[in-house]
């Protein structure tokens, strides 16, 4: 599991540009992952070989200056709750502002490592510009510039050294999580499950204090289930805030095999659920998808499932080959089944396909509709075979691997999961030289 660090500052500072910059040079070295890169805030990061979760809290803030003011606050004591360190940004062009006294006086009292950095710090006069940060009494700070880079090995350097390193997993029971937005029945269903009041359940949003285990035998199979209902909502925090849902899921995704991913029908797949899904996705993780207190959802006909399910499955693309189980926890209905969809797609993260096999089935199909040929010249994939990972990766060897286009690769992960099953389980496809 990796440590959390959040970016946090007001408006324009650049905190986004930082971000991006931190995520992409990993991403496009690592996450050659096929399908759309959707809008987020939450990202992965590595410096000198320490992996570390990067939250920019800018993306979540929205609406006008004095919204700002009282939403800068709420994201600030947040981060300060849930991260491990903090990159409090700074810009030289307009100086100490009164909004960066606030937020530097918040961030005094706290006994986490943070990173006053000064941004837009492009030329000799605006580094001597910079001193003026001193006077927010956080001590020592960094110059960079979020646009070119320069500066930012120095932070980086100096932020690693302070991250916490990953914690031992105490024992190795499958682990799945009950994530979700507060509020959408995630501990009434652990208790339903468990058959006994294990966990406080009140319609106050993140009345759960800790992300507690559960050892849980059933179907012949034991795992641990983990409730992340709320975790430690700060009492001054009353508004049901995307980056907070966001932030407790980082920590419970990160951490576990499989995700029950639990939304209240009543209020539908909205963007804060969808944010915890494509989380869940990037991590590599099995998903399997419940919608709970679909006995509250009016005029029901024939078809509203069908139509309820599609309508997911569309905010999914490309990734649609996930479980989706209608469920009430308060009638029990459906619930053992939402278990044993998720002990049957933690067996499909863990599946192993013989080489052999994978060749067998795949090559013929490949013949018969190879890869389009590009700028004239023609691709041929020679062998398959399924990498060494705790999830689906295969790599398909082949002459001209940059001249596999992304359709392609969906087109041969369809094929996979046709022949093979990985229902609810992300999957890499790699192309490599021959």
């Amino acid at each position: 599991m990796s440590a959390i660090v959040a970016i946090v500052g007001r408006p324009n500072v650049g905190k986004s540009t930082f971000f991006n910059r931190l995520i992409q040079r990993r991403e496009a070295i690592v996450d050659a992952i096929s399908g759309v890169t959707r809008d987020r805030h939450y990202g992965k990061s590595d410096w000198n070989g320490k992996e570390f979760s990067l939250i920019d809290t800018g993306g979540y803030v929205v609406g006008s200056d004095d919204i700002f003011e009282k939403e800068i606050d709420k994201q600030v004591e947040l981060a300060i709750d849930e991260a491990d360190a903090i990159i409090f940004m700074v810009d030289v062009e307009s100086g100490v502002t009164g909004m960066d006294e606030d937020v530097a006086k918040l961030l005094r009292r706290i006994d986490k490592p943070v990173f006053l950095t000064v941004n837009k710090v492009d030329n000799a006069k605006r580094a001597a510009d910079a001193v003026e940060f001193y006077a927010l009494g956080l001590g020592e700070y960094y110059t960079l510039s979020s646009i070119n880079g320069s500066g930012t090995g120095e932070l980086l350097d100096d932020l690693v050294k302070v991250l916490p390193e990953k914690e031992m997993e105490t024992d190795d029971l499958p682990r799945f999580a009950v994530v979700g937005r507060p509020n959408a029945g995630k501990s009434s269903f652990i208790n339903a499950l468990i058959g006994e009041e294990r966990y406080i359940v009140t319609d106050i949003a993140g009345t759960t204090r800790d992300s507690i285990d559960t050892k849980y035998n059933r179907f012949g199979f034991e795992f641990n289930l983990v409730d992340t209902a709320g975790i430690r909502r700060k009492a001054k925090v009353k508004e049901d805030l995307e980056f907070y849902s966001v932030m407790r899921s980082v920590r419970a995704i990160e951490h576990c095999d499989v995700c029950l991913l639990l939304f209240d029908a009543t209020r539908g797949f909205d963007g804060q659920v969808e944010n915890i899904f494509w989380l869940a996705q990037r991590n590599n993780k099995g998903i399997v998808i419940l919608v709970n207190k679909w006995d509250l959802v009016g005029d029901k006909e024939t078809h509203t499932m069908k139509q309820y399910t599609q309508k997911i499955k569309q905010a999914m693309e490309p990734f649609t080959d996930v479980p989706i189980l209608f469920i009430s926890v308060l009638t029990k209905q459906r619930i053992f089944k939402a278990i044993e969809t998720a002990v049957e797609v933690y067996k499909n993260r863990s599946k192993r396909i013989p080489t052999r096999k994978l060749n067998d089935v795949m090559l013929p199909i490949i013949q018969n509709t190879p890869p389009p040929a590009y700028k004239g010249k023609y691709v041929k994939i020679k062998f398959i075979t399924q990498l060494p990972t705790p999830f689906p990766q295969f790599a398909f060897f082949c002459n001209l691997p940059q001249y596999v286009r992304d359709p392609y690769k969906r087109f041969l992960e369809n094929k996979l999961r046709e022949h093979f099953v990985f229902t609810g389980v992300p999957m890499s496809i790699f192309m490599r030289k021959k």
